[in-house]
């Protein structure tokens, strides 16, 4: 009886999973000059028309510490890192101080195959604060709240 109401929590799990897991035919975004991005997006999105102050200088924060796993604009890469503009990453689901201690204390792989994300050294909670809000913006025109 255990056995088949653990395999049925597994087939469960794998449902959530693949439900949630990013769509094939969602394989790149637009920057914002408008050009495609690399084949290596997990998801396609919208890029917001403008973006609040603390977004900007977000961006920026994100474009030296962040791009070179998590994509441009935040999209994830193929085999890299996932998405953080995916309803995951939801306020409800990862509060903004989620961010700040997986930036600090890195995190270990659980919603997705890319494995453990490492520390990031050299920010400050500030940085990370405007990194976040510029992933927030982002998911806001993507309509995650």
């Amino acid at each position: 009886m255990k056995n088949t109401i653990s395999v049925a929590i597994l087939i469960a799990e794998g449902f959530v999973g693949y439900a949630l897991w990013p769509k094939t035919d969602q394989t790149t975004a637009s920057a914002p000059d408008g050009a495609v991005l690399a084949d290596s997006a997990l998801v396609d999105i919208v890029i917001p028309d403008t973006l609040s102050a603390n977004a900007q200088i977000g961006k920026r924060g994100f474009e030296a510490n962040c791009v070179a796993c998590h994509g441009t604009n935040a999209v994830g890469q193929d085999g890299v890192a996932p998405p953080l503009v995916h309803i995951i990453y939801e306020p409800g689901h990862h509060a903004d101080e989620s961010f700040q201690r997986a930036v600090a204390m890195g995190v270990r792989g659980h919603h997705w195959p890319f494995g453990n994300m490492p520390p990031i050294e050299g920010l400050t909670r500030g940085d990370v604060t405007m990194i976040t809000a510029y992933i927030r913006e982002l998911q806001q025109a993507n309509g995650i709240n």
